[in-house]
């Protein structure tokens, strides 16, 4: 099952996507559900409530403003660095060369802020005057369902309720400067994310295509397996001592070809149009558009 959420006629809704992806069915939330998005369906789904009924005829989804799935998560969304053979390579010789040694010894794991989500295609700010070395990254979003806490590698994919894709923004000059990186992450839409959330038993999370073009020029193009930690052990090694909630959100890591492993690096500026794509999920494409100069 798709679902999706999306403004329409001044509100927030929640609705099931057809097989083609070209209509929505609206399910039957009160307002103050369905502001919160997908997150709703996955909390009921985690106290065994049933879901709410189709209420209402087919919408086109060109006729409304699709949103994040989750347009605003519960609290920091989960994010996974260097989860890719290749791309761990291509920034051997980076700014990361001093901590390069130990990227398989265990995962990377850092947060952005849960306002930084946006729209599919919403447009993404670029922050003027406080970076000028912006970065895409492709990403397979995973959305636990089952909480838990200390999950075992064998239970882990038990906790998940599905799938969406995600463009992790990146602001590396920033990232860098503060020998951290949730702040040049975590910029106002520095993450778009959508089209729609897929739930797990319409989508194998093991095995998929992830794809990003910057102004129509393939960039990154890998599968999931290829990632060095898989979601199983994501999962485990984010529980253990730290309890996970209904919707939480991992963004798994970005294959090689980002803006930053090329020679000479090649940043994201204003008019620029990045689209990333996860097969079987669907795709973001969002402008970048100069923000307000700090």
């Amino acid at each position: 099952m798709r679902y999706a959420t999306y403004l329409s006629g001044g509100r927030r809704q929640v609705g099931v996507v057809s097989d083609d992806g070209q209509s929505l069915r609206p399910l039957a939330l009160a307002p103050r559900e369905a502001e919160r998005g997908v997150l709703a369906l996955i909390e009921r789904s985690a106290r065994g409530e049933d879901m709410p009924p189709v209420d209402g005829a087919p919408v086109p989804v060109a006729d409304v403003h699709l949103d994040a799935p989750i347009p605003l998560p519960r609290r920091n969304i989960w994010c996974v660095g260097r989860n890719y053979h290749a791309h761990a390579k291509e920034l051997q010789a980076s700014v990361f060369k001093d901590n390069s040694a130990a990227v398989e010894s265990w995962p990377i794991v850092f947060t952005k802020v849960p306002e930084c989500v946006v729209g599919p295609h919403d447009d993404v700010q670029l922050p003027v005057g406080v970076s000028d070395q912006i970065d895409y990254e492709a990403e397979l979003l995973v959305i636990i369902g089952a909480g838990g806490k200390n999950i075992s590698r064998a239970d882990a994919m038990k906790h998940v309720w599905g799938y969406s894709v995600v463009n992790d923004v990146t602001a590396r000059d920033v990232q860098m400067r503060h020998q951290q990186w949730d702040m040049g992450k975590s910029f106002d839409t520095f993450c778009p994310m959508g089209p729609w959330a897929v739930t797990a038993d319409a989508f194998d999370g093991n095995s998929a295509r992830v794809r990003c073009w910057v102004n129509g020029e393939l960039r990154q193009d890998a599968n999931v397996e290829n990632m060095i930690f898989d979601i199983p052990t994501l999962i485990e090694t984010i529980s253990r001592g730290i309890t996970l909630y209904p919707g939480d959100l991992i963004a798994t890591g970005t294959p090689a070809g980002v803006g930053m492993g090329m020679k000479p690096p090649q940043y994201l500026k204003a008019g620029d149009r990045v689209r990333v794509e996860v097969d079987g999920l669907g795709a973001v494409e969002n402008v970048m558009v100069a923000g307000d100069a700090c």
